[in-house]
């Protein structure tokens, strides 16, 4: 009796109600969690993860927390058949489990300082962490507090082991190798054959020494949001409230200031810079976004100091909708580039934004995350909630995006032409038991665009069980593994890992 008729004609028929064109609904499904608590368990404020990042294989994944703390974690289940994916793909290896990672290491990255001269407590807190180009089965990665960027390398040693002899012995203990000038006829002790124990070979294991290798310090006046490496592998950006600094690697003690939106009057000031992302491909051009809703798009070629900008992104306010939290709800908090740089992703509070480099005249999609928050706008500023920074990502094949929300939620959105995918999950071991239905509302033009403004409309404040929102319990990082459907999710101290 064949029990899977039923699942056949369901997918026959999702697939048959898809628009043409567009991929089907990822059905995503638990991985792994790391750092789970118990009931009722207290959370440590230096436990709470503040950063999460994949490298460009896909093969780590490192975390930093509040305590100044990196975790690093390796991919297992590309190891166990001899080969990494890609070769077990191209020889039609049958590859049917998810992504496995486990906890590799964890050193301190940052400790708390105190700033003398300004009398200001630095927080050990890891803000961002970003990957950079392995070297000789070495890991090397940055990571930044509000002051300091540090260089860390992680260098494989093999633990201690035990290797075998070459040498062929016969069942009663003498050996063939004639070179060793011992006979068959070489007599062993009283025990026999039996009480010689040769050496074993056992797995030897590689563990990740950590060390700083330099310290980018003393450059920035106001707290660090974003560093980005470039893709020359030789030269990052690392970026503030008000300027933007480049540095290379290799020299610690100078950089050179390339964005700076201070005003001569700080009174003057109208914005701040909250996010920067280097092009992925061309090691020229790089994007800041900030707090009034824009994105520049900087071409380091044109000069020295780029503040004119070669082109500005942002959406054009709808008249007669200002209000007192407009320009706050607005304010960008991260941004992405795809991984072929044709789009940006932004991320503000109420919004995701998909932007095309190419057409500065608006979003080619925007997709609604909180718009069921716009009437709790008030008690959001109260409360200090409406100033939550939330990330996002783009998968790898730039088909879907994703962001966090509040109860632990985080959404994702099908992004081509057509698609109606947006999906509710919540970071637990079972992420559909609070899955909002959403259906996105049909796509409709926006002046002379060629894609779809939708919006994922969940308008209501509680879910389909009737629970309340929490508002304490906020899923702010997340990050998309770079060539599968996997997506790695921070809820507070533990670190959820999905697959579809």
């Amino acid at each position: 009796m064949n029990g899977g008729g039923s699942v056949e004609a369901a997918e026959a028929v999702a697939e048959a109600s898809a628009p043409v064109g567009a991929p089907l609904q990822l059905e995503w499904k638990f991985a792994q969690v790391f750092g789970e608590r118990t009931a009722g368990e207290e959370v440590q404020e230096v436990d709470i993860i503040s950063a999460i990042e994949f490298d460009r294989t896909g093969d780590h994944l490192a975390t930093g927390d509040r305590g100044g703390r990196v975790v690093l974690f390796e991919r297992t289940d590309t190891r166990d058949h001899g080969g990494n994916r890609r070769d077990l793909e191209r020889m039609d290896f049958p590859i049917n489990r998810h992504p496995e990672f486990r906890y590799k290491t964890e050193f301190q990255s940052h400790e708390p300082e105190f700033d003398y001269l300004k009398s200001l407590e630095i927080e050990e807190k890891i803000n961002k962490i970003k990957w950079c180009q392995s070297a000789n089965g070495a890991l090397f990665l940055l990571s930044t507090n509000d002051k300091t960027i540090k260089f860390l390398e992680g260098s494989r040693k093999k633990g201690p082991g035990m290797s075998t002899s070459s040498k062929t012995y016969t069942a009663n203990g003498g050996c063939l190798d004639k070179t060793l000038g011992l006979g068959n006829d070489f007599s062993f002790p009283s025990g026999g054959a039996s009480s010689l124990h040769l050496p074993v070979m056992t797995s030897i294991e590689t563990s990740l020494v950590p060390r700083c290798r330099r310290i980018y310090a003393h450059a920035h006046d106001y707290h660090i949001n974003s560093i980005s490496n470039n893709s020359d592998g030789e030269t990052f950006i690392s970026a503030d409230d008000l300027r933007i600094n480049l540095w290379n690697l290799e020299i610690s003690n100078q950089s050179f200031n390339i964005v700076d939106v201070k005003p001569a009057n700080m009174e003057d000031l109208t914005e701040v810079i909250t996010s920067a992302e280097f092009h992925p491909t061309h090691c020229n051009i790089l994007a800041y976004s900030s707090s009034r809703g824009s994105i520049r798009l900087v071409d380091m070629r044109q000069s020295a100091l780029c503040d004119s900008h070669t082109k500005l992104f942002e959406e054009q306010e709808v008249p007669g909708s200002r209000s007192f939290f407009t320009e706050i709800i607005a304010s960008i908090s991260d941004i992405k580039f795809a991984k072929d740089g044709r789009y940006i992703l932004s991320r503000d509070y109420m919004t995701l934004k998909l932007w095309d480099i190419n057409m500065d005249s608006g979003p080619v999609s925007t997709f609604q995350v909180h718009e069921y928050l716009r009437p709790k706008l008030c008690d959001l500023y109260e409360n200090d909630s409406i100033f939550d920074k939330f990330e996002c990502c783009l998968s790898g094949d730039g088909l879907r995006v994703a962001t966090g929300s509040y109860s632990n939620l985080f959404r994702v959105f099908g992004c081509t032409d057509g698609s109606t995918e947006a999906t509710t999950l919540e970071a637990s071991k079972n992420p559909m038991r609070r899955q909002v239905q959403t259906p996105t509302r049909p796509s409709r033009s926006l002046g002379t665009l060629s894609r779809g403004f939708r919006r994922g409309a969940d308008t209501s404040g509680a879910d389909t069980n009737g629970n309340a929102f929490d508002f304490t319990t906020k899923l702010l990082h997340l990050a998309w593994h770079p060539t599968e459907n996997s997506l790695a999710c921070a809820a507070s101290n533990s670190l959820y890992m999905y697959y579809a």
